[in-house]
């Protein structure tokens, strides 16, 4: 088989895999848009990509930062199902504007879709290994985007990828984080996050450490704060290091300061402990209001009773 009968398999293959179908099911003219992958894919593409990478100047400045903190979470570690989550990419020329992750029997796919459509296909790791048996083209959905279905290995890890742009004909490397800190709670596995009830926490008021991530880095919370716990349920007093913060949202539900003057002040329920809490907090210190997406950390090893 020669190459361009080679690329033209693969794609089908791969319509057949993704059961003619965009993210979450989209009707779309699938098979037309293979049939213009695969005719795109026998453009001159080479079975492997040693000398058609993108390097120095032919490519945009890395944007992504992969801490070695991290901690990577596999499929195990959440329930079975469909949701959304947010990717971050270590390039602004390949942008994810939405992304289902769907968890199956401890593993994982993500279905993401692209702000553009300069790219015919991806490959899971470095654009010098790219072959063709590992070449994912994308999906057409209903509304003209572009769709990619790829295997995740975990969360909250770098993960390469590299994307073949229809123009330069060349691989740009990229790297992917999969964010576990946008996920509802009850996506985690059982006792995946620790809870009241897990720590055994008895009503009362408590303190304890809590850790502001995300947005500028140079917001933050007083720690430790504290907490209340009633009927088997946690609450936390946030206060913040500046007054420009008018609501933050938990769980898709709003609340607003308990003050008037100060620091921005606010009580907000505690959806576990030792994992990154996702939250949002509304800023006006801008020239318009802008909500911006953080992570609280509450470490259930400092809880200290009051």
């Amino acid at each position: 088989m020669n190459i361009n009968k080679k690329a033209a398999a693969a794609a089908l293959i791969g319509a057949m895999l993704l059961g003619f179908s965009g993210c979450s099911g989209e009707s779309s003219e699938v098979q037309s848009d293979f049939t213009t992958a695969s005719e795109e894919l026998s453009e001159g593409v080479s079975a492997k990509a040693e000398n058609n990478v993108a390097s120095g100047d032919e490519t945009v400045p890395y944007e992504l930062d992969v801490s070695e903190n991290m901690t990577p979470i596999y499929g195990d570690s959440l329930k079975d199902g469909v949701y959304d989550i947010t990717v971050d990419s270590s390039s602004s020329m390949f942008s994810v504007t939405k992304c289902e992750l769907t968890v199956e029997g401890g593993g994982m796919t993500a279905c993401m879709t692209m702000s553009g459509t300069g790219y015919l296909y991806v490959f899971m790791g470095k654009g010098e290994d790219a072959e063709e048996s590992g070449f994912i083209s994308y999906v057409e959905n209903e509304n003209g985007e572009h769709t990619y279905t790829v295997p995740v290995e975990a969360l909250d890890m770098g993960i390469e990828c590299a994307a073949f742009s229809r123009k330069k004909e060349q691989w740009y490397d990229r790297t992917l984080i999969f964010r576990s800190d946008s996920l509802p709670s009850d996506a985690f596995a059982d006792g995946f996050i620790n809870t009241v009830q897990s720590l055994g926490i008895a009503d009362g008021a408590y303190t304890v450490e809590v850790t502001l991530e995300g947005g500028s880095g140079r917001s933050y919370v007083e720690s430790p704060a504290v907490v209340t716990v009633k009927d088997g349920n946690a609450e936390a007093d946030i206060i913040w290091s500046s007054s420009n913060y008018d609501y933050m949202v938990v769980n898709g539900e709003k609340y607003y300061p308990i003050n008037s003057e100060g620091n921005s002040e606010f009580i907000i329920p505690i959806t576990g402990f030792d994992y990154r809490m996702p939250v949002s907090a509304d800023t006006t210190a801008m020239s318009q209001p802008y909500e911006i997406e953080y992570t609280l950390y509450f470490d259930s090893e400092t809880i200290v009773s009051q």
